[in-house]
């Protein structure tokens, strides 16, 4: 990981002077569909570094240990082994960049990836996800249990009440109090994006958390109607890169919710090589929340080395 983000005086001048212009950022999410994808061993060597990005979620109801233990085992051989040898990469460490589950399930996680042998970090989501509305005390004390089994990332949610009303010292408060909870633990900070209603607000919600002492910033639960998009990660992107030129410190990036396709797992590479440059390319700084991602990037890939594409049950699961 980079140098942490320690935070910094809540500086409510610059939140309230922030406005963003919606036509600018749509007309730059749509340039950024447009460009070209890269071929052939390009587009490999691309997609071999969104998998390095992921964070394979698994955050169902029906999570029972087994299923962790089949997550663990993908995150730490996501690309079948000949698949790679083909390519020469198969002693390249090609692994996701963390697992990521619900608290209740990270013990389970540390000892599938310790018996592994495997050194990936375990991510936790927390703090009442995906609603963020249980009381504050509740939400601080799943983030020390997340911890305390083993998580060394915590993904906590904002509490949108008090972004929708306005109120961000008590929202620069909470997350001051979660990223303590999270002692030495990476803290990314879910905004649920798709309920924070303008771009203004989603910008103002993103430096907040970005003082506050945030890691990463986070799109979505990938649980609300409306989930990672283009136009809302430019105006993130562009938030982020402001508190960098305003502070020094580096803060990252996590897109999640509906991020299926090889093909955009690419888009989002691109719009970071762009929009922030060439460091936040790589896990320390760029995440890929997604569950069914990984299982498209592998096809592309075996359609890269064999020239056909594989049945499903050709490729293990996640």
């Amino acid at each position: 990981m980079s140098a942490r983000n320690p935070g910094m005086r809540l500086d409510l001048q610059w939140v309230s002077r922030v406005r963003v212009n919606t036509q600018a950022v749509l007309k730059r999410a749509q340039q950024i569909q447009t460009h070209k994808i890269p071929k052939n061993q390009w587009q490999a060597a691309w997609l071999l570094r969104a998998i390095t990005c992921i964070d394979l979620t698994t955050l169902a109801g029906d999570d029972t240990p087994s299923n962790v233990h089949r997550l663990c085992l993908k995150a730490i051989q996501p690309v079948r082994a000949d698949l790679l040898e083909n390519m020469d990469m198969q002693d390249k460490g090609v692994t996701t960049a963390a697992v990521c589950v619900y608290p209740s399930r990270v013990a389970d996680a540390v000892a599938s990836l310790k018996a592994a042998n495997s050194s990936l970090p375990v991510a936790s989501v927390a703090t009442g996800f995906p609603a963020g509305q249980t009381p504050l005390e509740t939400r601080l004390q799943e983030v020390r249990l997340a911890v305390a089994d083993g998580a060394a990332e915590i993904d906590i949610v904002i509490n949108r009440t008090l972004a929708l009303t306005g109120q961000w010292e008590a929202m620069y408060d909470e997350i001051r109090q979660f990223r303590e909870a999270c002692g030495d633990a990476h803290m990314k900070t879910i905004l649920a994006i798709g309920e924070l209603g303008t771009f203004t607000n989603v910008y103002k919600a993103s430096l907040v958390a970005m003082m506050a002492g945030s890691d990463f910033i986070k799109t979505s639960t990938g649980k609300e109607a409306v989930n990672a998009t283009y136009p809302v990660a430019i105006v993130m992107v562009r938030a982020i890169r402001d508190y960098y030129l305003s502070s020094g410190y580096k803060v990252g990036f996590k897109p999640a919710g509906g991020i299926r396709t090889a093909q955009e797992s690419l888009l989002w590479l691109t719009l970071i090589q762009e929009e922030l440059g060439p460091s936040w390319l790589g896990p320390q700084l760029f995440r890929l929340g997604a569950s069914s991602l990984l299982a498209d990037i592998e096809r592309q890939i075996y359609h890269h080395v064999t020239g056909c594409y594989a049945a499903h049950h050709e490729l293990p699961l996640a």
